[in-house]
């Protein structure tokens, strides 16, 4: 067994990737501080082929090293938006026919295991801050908050890492791959 080539990986071009069909998923960043936490997300969203970033509040937006030594140059490939308030975001993409979710631990929330997202629609997943998390008015916009089922002792995981899995498998459900 041996580790593959960038040539055998056989990635995008920047130019290719910027062209080639997105997947149907938005992500907004919700007052988030953390400037790797932000790379982190452009760097899973190229991954995925995400469609857009949107950054709103205090999430810092790119250029910025800090964002840039966790995204890798993500922020070039990458469309993105920045919004002084999430509540605008969410309400614009609202109108556009995303359905709106959001990855908080609220009442009702729905296992993001137990979720089984519709292939012709169009998703927005909102990820919010550090500490506080989705804003309590944005969360009365959404369709759907999901919830990652946790075993441990601690209440959150990392943005990044909640954005890792839930990109993941929202791509696996809609048979992205």
């Amino acid at each position: 067994m041996k580790k593959l080539s960038m040539e055998e990986l056989e990635r995008l071009s920047l130019e290719e990737f910027k062209q080639v069909e997105k997947s149907p998923i938005v992500l907004v960043l919700d007052n988030i501080r953390s400037l790797n936490n932000v790379g982190s997300a452009f760097r899973t969203a190229d991954a995925f082929r995400i469609k857009k970033i949107f950054l709103c509040g205090i999430t810092g937006t790119p250029p910025h090293r800090d964002i840039q030594k966790t995204a890798l140059g993500a922020t070039e490939s990458l469309d993105w938006e920045y919004c002084a308030s999430t509540l605008e975001a969410v309400e614009k993409l609202k109108r556009e026919g995303y359905q709106l979710c959001a990855l908080e631990q609220v009442e009702k929330s729905v296992m993001l295991n137990e979720f089984s997202p519709n292939p012709a629609q169009n998703y927005a997943l909102i990820f919010g801050n550090e500490v506080f998390g989705v804003e309590e008015e944005v969360l009365k916009k959404c369709d759907t908050v999901l919830e990652i089922p946790q075993l441990g002792t601690k209440h959150s995981l990392n943005i990044s890492v909640t954005l890792g899995i839930a990109v993941w498998d929202m791509m696996v459900k809609l048979d992205q791959f």
